[in-house]
């Protein structure tokens, strides 16, 4: 099973970005973009887990998200990894409290439980809007959205994920935590 832990934005809060970025679908050649269904902010990627790792993720997990605060993040900025002028992803990024910690404890529980092909890159808060097969410069693209900046929202809940891959990609939540109370953490 291909796994992964991501919080979910607010429905009312992806509208927003979909408001900002209707003008652009399908207007710069060669970027793909996913279903709004996909929309997701990933804490750690696990890449195949095995079946009988699961019951031990999920306990992990859950030990891991219970030691973290709800956060407070707005959406702001946009951008391409690797960089806006030769990108592959095209992004927009995650401001308020820091996810660091949590995306850490989240990927170092993964690895304890077994998950042996979780992601060791560095955490950059954002969510994938449109990939490339090629690289493509997107700064027109990024330029034109400077002005973007979203709603607080408060993100309360991690999930468990996994990704059924194919013509048509899926997300099926297998789990779901809360994270601790403000102030309790």
């Amino acid at each position: 099973m291909r796994l992964f832990a991501a919080l979910v934005p607010p429905d009312e809060v992806l509208d927003e970005i979909s408001r900002a970025i209707a003008p652009y679908v399908g207007q710069v050649p060669g970027l793909r973009w996913p279903d709004r269904a996909t929309w997701h902010i990933t804490l750690g990627f696990f890449g195949e887990v095995p079946e009988h790792v699961l019951p031990e993720l999920e306990t992990r997990l859950a030990r891991a998200v219970r030691r973290h605060g709800v956060l407070d993040l707005a959406f702001e900025g946009f951008g391409g990894f690797s960089s806006a002028r030769r990108a592959r992803v095209f992004w927009i990024g995650v401001t308020g409290d820091s996810m660091t910690r949590l995306a850490d404890s989240v990927k170092a529980g993964a690895r304890r439980a077994g998950a042996v092909q979780t992601d060791e890159k560095r955490f950059h808060p954002h969510l994938t809007l449109a990939r490339a097969k090629a690289e493509t410069d997107l700064r027109p693209l990024v330029e034109s959205l400077s002005g973007f900046s979203g709603s607080p929202w408060r993100a309360e809940r991690v999930r468990l994920v996994r990704s059924h891959t194919g013509p048509q990609v899926r997300y099926e939540s297998l789990a779901e935590w809360a994270l601790a109370p403000a102030g309790q953490s």
